[in-house]
Formats: structure tokens, C-alpha cells, sequence
């Protein structure tokens, strides 16, 4: 190859960047990340997994953090999150939570804590494949520490979309797009280590209304901020749906499941809970419902059902 000639993967990765920017640019394909995906997971019917050996990876929207009982205290892990509820409900042989509270892409390949590095966990033998992560790479809880304090400024507008376009870019679109190639990293590696793996990429469930209502102070933030929240979230799952077709993975929508049982509703209905939450579960982060309805759309998936 001449010296100065862009290599294959290289290209490759280029166009997917593209592909990313145009996607999270464009209005139309916001809504995209509830749409149906073609593919189905042929050869595993929704009874059981047995012989399967399951191994999850994510961050705090995977692991659970105070929902009861927690069983890692180090990484907030509950027994009662959606791998351990899709492990049970599956039959599996062998299974192995690793997610972490608070894991970016990078903790897939170094230790946090007393936890080793997540990519680890996956062997040859890995049957079975769950990934949520993406989220803390893009700032989720800064962004959340911010809107709310950028709230005083007026509760009627749009004080924290004004300040992440100050620059005249969209700074979470941005962070968004490059968080994209990180993603990309993760299930390239997974794939490397488990060819034969079913890999399911997991997405982050609805936390504001998807009307674009707001329910200050219940969450703090102004009353314009809302819908622009609610299209970030949208956009960070129609980024993990592109990154997962492009590795041949599966992407599953929790999004669109739990719409309706956002942070703003009543303690009841909701499945998120919000900055001060009342039912166990750490702030804007699902309770036990939540997990249970996340377990459910990957068991839906696993079972083959296309996304509504």
C-alpha cells in the first residue's frame, strides 16, 4: 500500500461517521429509533436457552444501581436487573453480569474498581451477548447536572439547548457522533472473542414524555429543554441501532416499550425515576419495573418478534 493511502477499515470507518452525522442531523430519522428492524433471530425459539451461556455487558442502566438486592456493591448490581431476569426466564447454562454503574466503552477493555475489564467476560464459547453502553460516553450525567441548573435561568425556554448550540454546533449531536466509533470498537472486540455469539445491542428507555411535555420541578428543567432532551435520547438510540446493523448485531428497542412510564409520571406509572426518586432505584435511572420492562424487549427479541 503507497504511503499516505487510506487503508480499507479506515474508509470504512469514515463513511460510518458519515452515516452517523447525516442520521443524528436529520429530523426525520430522529423518530428512526423506533422503527422496526428487518432482521430475526433465527434458530432460537422463546422457550429456553439451555447450553447457553449468557454474558452481559453495560453500564448502570444494565446493572441496576440500588434496586434490591444488590449483589455487587462495588459496581451497583442488582439481582433483579434485565440480564438477570432475561438469565432466568431463558434457562441458561452459564451466566455472567459484569456491567458496572457508571462504565463508558473504555471500561470494556480496563478494570473499575474491583471489577475486571468487561470484555473479559466474553469467551469463544459465548453464546449469548448483551451490550448497553454508550450512555456515559455521550455525558449523560453531566447533561442531566447541567440542564437542571441552567433551569434558573428561565423556566419557560430552552436555556440548556441554547448552551450545549452556544458553539453553533449541537455539542450533543456531536458527542453522540463520536461516541458512534466507540461503539463500533466495543462489538467489533466482542465479536472477535465470541464469533459465534448472538449479540444483542441493548438501547436506553424513554426518561421524558415523548409528547414534550415537562413536569417541573418534579424534573428540573425548562419547559423547551424537554423536547430537545427527549430528541437527544432519541438520537443516541438510532446511533446504537446504526452501530449494531453495521457489526450484524441486534439492536432492541426499549425505548418505545416503555413510553408512558417516563420520569414524569405518577410514582405508580413510571418505570424511570426522577432527580429524587420514590421507589428504590438511583435518580433518572429505571426502577424494578423498568428493568423488568427492558428485560421483556430483549426477551422479545430474542424470541424473534420484529419491533413495534
Amino acid at each position: 500500500m503507497a504511503y499516505g493511502t487510506p487503508s480499507r477499515s479506515s474508509a470504512r470507518g469514515h463513511r460510518r461517521r458519515a452515516t452517523v452525522a447525516a442520521a443524528l442531523g436529520g429530523c426525520a430519522l430522529v423518530a428512526a429509533s423506533t422503527t422496526p428492524a428487518a432482521a430475526h433471530d433465527g434458530g432460537h425459539g422463546p422457550g429456553h436457552d439451555r447450553g447457553t451461556s449468557y454474558v452481559a455487558l453495560g453500564d448502570s442502566y444494565t446493572s441496576g444501581p440500588v434496586i434490591p438486592t444488590q449483589v455487587d456493591a462495588a459496581c451497583a448490581r442488582s439481582d433483579h436487573n434485565y440480564p438477570s431476569l432475561v438469565a432466568a426466564a431463558r434457562k441458561v447454562s452459564a451466566f455472567k453480569d459484569v456491567s458496572c454503574s457508571g462504565a463508558t466503552t473504555a471500561e470494556m477493555w480496563k478494570a473499575q474498581g474491583t471489577n475486571g475489564p468487561q470484555l473479559d467476560a466474553v469467551r469463544r464459547d459465548t453464546d449469548l451477548v448483551t451490550v448497553q453502553i454508550g450512555g456515559n460516553d455521550m455525558g449523560f450525567g453531566s447533561i442531566i447536572a447541567t440542564c437542571a441548573a441552567l433551569s434558573s435561568k428561565g423556566l419557560t425556554g430552552n436555556p440548556c439547548q441554547q448552551y450545549y448550540n452556544s458553539s453553533g454546533t449541537d455539542q450533543l449531536v456531536l458527542n453522540i457522533a463520536q461516541t458512534a466509533p466507540k461503539v463500533d470498537k466495543v462489538l467489533r472486540a466482542v465479536r472477535a472473542r465470541a464469533p459465534h455469539a448472538r449479540i444483542l445491542v441493548v438501547g436506553y428507555p424513554d426518561l421524558l414524555p415523548d409528547d414534550g411535555s415537562g413536569c417541573y420541578p418534579t424534573v428540573p428543567f425548562a419547559a423547551k429543554d424537554f423536547p430537545y432532551l427527549r430528541d437527544t435520547g432519541k438520537r443516541l438510540n438510532l446511533m446504537l441501532r446504526l452501530v449494531a446493523a453495521w457489526n450484524g448485531a441486534r439492536y432492541v428497542d426499549t425505548y418505545g416499550p416503555t413510553v408512558g412510564h417516563d420520569m414524569c409520571k405518577a410514582p405508580a406509572d413510571r418505570w424511570t425515576e426522577p432527580l429524587q426518586p420514590s421507589s428504590p432505584a438511583a435518580p433518572a435511572h429505571p426502577n424494578a419495573k423498568g428493568e423488568a420492562a427492558m428485560a421483556q424487549a430483549v426477551l422479545n427479541r430474542l424470541a424473534g418478534h420484529r419491533q413495534a
